[in-house]
């Protein structure tokens, strides 16, 4: 019985999985747990689309980081999330956690990055909850919205497609970063409109254990072009592969797709998409991963 166990030895997944029987979902659920965004009813022609994410104080961020940074994460990544879905972002609530002996000023700085990240991306705050923590912790909650035609999950990548990244990856902690990153909301929408890929997330623990989420929810396996993987300067293949804090997009296209995405960046060079893999049938073929777990 899992429940016997340390966490430590279930690991984040695991848990993830063993908990998910205490999670009630009626049927008028699209999607639950297991994607980057819950996909909820909405309306004939779109779906409500919910993430959350949470970050803490000296695991995704420090004290002696600015704060705006830490703001634009905190909000940022959740609207990553939605990109990965092929949706746009709208309402957020963003609870707090503060040690009473932290300045004003720092908090203060810490929501001026999420205000200046929320009107970048026409966000609206509407709410939240604030307490007294040892560490500092931020948690948001935001909601938005999908057509039904273009909604992506990981749950659809083919044998013979593509895989895709959006951007380099590696060193994003190291180099700060994943203070500043562009949630790819941009490309989303574009990649969803022109060519709506069968499988899509994005790289937040690391492109190889990214990867394999995407190979265990479509019950496929992956072959990677190491040489092809684009990675930053200074940045080792190892790095590249299982650093994180990338947000960058994972997606796969089928073949013909894929084929005309490339004849379109070879004429218009406003986007850059990096092919680095193929899907392939073999669901054993999993990428062997260092990428960061919690707990672990």
């Amino acid at each position: 019985m899992v429940y016997n166990m340390k966490i430590l030895q279930l690991g984040e997944f695991g848990l993830i999985e063993a908990l998910k029987q205490f999670a009630p979902v009626s049927k008028a659920v699209i999607k639950g747990i297991g994607d980057d965004a819950a996909v909820l009813p909405y309306s004939k022609s779109e779906y409500l689309l919910f993430t959350t994410d949470m970050l803490a104080e000296d695991t995704h961020f420090t004290r002696r980081m600015p704060p705006q940074g830490i703001g634009h994460k905190a909000l940022a990544c959740s609207i990553s999330d939605i990109a990965a879905m092929g949706g746009w972002p709208s309402y957020a609530v963003v609870s707090i956690g503060i040690p009473k002996s932290l300045s004003v000023s720092f908090i203060k700085d810490v929501y001026k990055g999420i205000q200046r990240t929320a009107r970048d991306f026409n966000v609206s705050i509407v709410g939240g909850d604030t307490i007294k923590t040892d560490k500092m912790v931020i948690n948001v909650a935001l909601l938005g919205l999908v057509e039904k035609k273009y909604l992506v999950t990981r749950d659809g990548a083919k044998s013979g497609d593509w895989i895709f990244v959006t951007g380099s990856l590696g060193g994003s902690f190291k180099s700060k970063r994943h203070l500043n990153f562009t949630p790819r909301l941009a490309q989303a929408r574009f990649l969803v409109e022109k060519f709506k890929p069968n499988a899509m997330m994005d790289i937040s623990d690391g492109l190889s254990g990214d990867l394999n989420h995407i190979l265990q929810a479509s019950r496929v396996g992956a072959r990677l072009d190491h040489a092809s993987i684009p990675r930053r300067k200074g940045v080792s293949l190892s790095q590249a592969l299982n650093d994180g804090e990338d947000f960058e997009l994972l997606f796969t296209l089928s073949p013909k797709k894929a084929r005309s995405l490339m004849d379109w960046q070879a004429r218009a060079k406003s986007f850059y998409f990096y092919p680095i893999g193929a899907i392939t049938a073999n669901a054993k073929e999993k990428i062997h991963s260092k990428s960061f777990t919690h707990f672990k």
